[in-house]
């Protein structure tokens, strides 16, 4: 089947996402008719569209990755934090955002999985590590950013 015709989906791995990016996402979903599934163990809201799925997936550790990357079409979005999800999104030729505005591409996700797994195995050796900083306003602009070139280039 081609795949050029297909509208592109975004899909929201929703349980760690921020308030901050909410009325950015929503904005961008609802302008663009965006048909949109947001996957979580818990309810959470992003607001109200009629291009909006919420799916609530059982608890455990990969629910909702699973089920994202079950639904999940080539050309496809997925917004995520989690780097072994995106990497699991790249390997369906599918494109990943995470909530700072990282694109994660071929190119480069198999660099940030092997950085993320160096900082699992020093913080499962005991070592006390830094996490990310705290999630700010120059974050949600980053993503704004990002979101919306991509947008721009992936719906023509």
């Amino acid at each position: 089947m081609e795949n050029s015709h297909r509208k592109m989906r975004l899909f929201i791995d929703g349980d760690a996402f921020p308030n901050l990016l909410k009325p950015i996402i929503l904005k961008a979903i609802n302008r663009l008719d965006l048909e949109t599934f947001v996957l979580s163990n818990k309810k959470i809201n992003i607001g109200k569209s009629k291009n909006i799925t919420y799916i609530i997936v059982d608890q455990g550790a990969d629910e909702a990755d699973n089920q994202i990357v079950l639904r999940l079409q080539e050309g496809d979005l997925v917004i995520t934090a989690d780097i072994p999800l995106a990497d699991r999104v790249i390997d369906k030729k599918a494109h990943a955002i995470d909530h700072r505005g990282e694109l994660y591409s071929e190119e480069n996700i198999k660099q940030y999985l092997a950085m993320r797994n160096l900082m699992q195995e020093i913080r499962d050796s005991g070592e006390m590590t830094k996490g990310p900083s705290a999630f700010n306003k120059k974050d949600a602009y980053n993503f704004a950013n990002q979101l919306n070139a991509f947008l721009a280039k992936a719906i023509k």
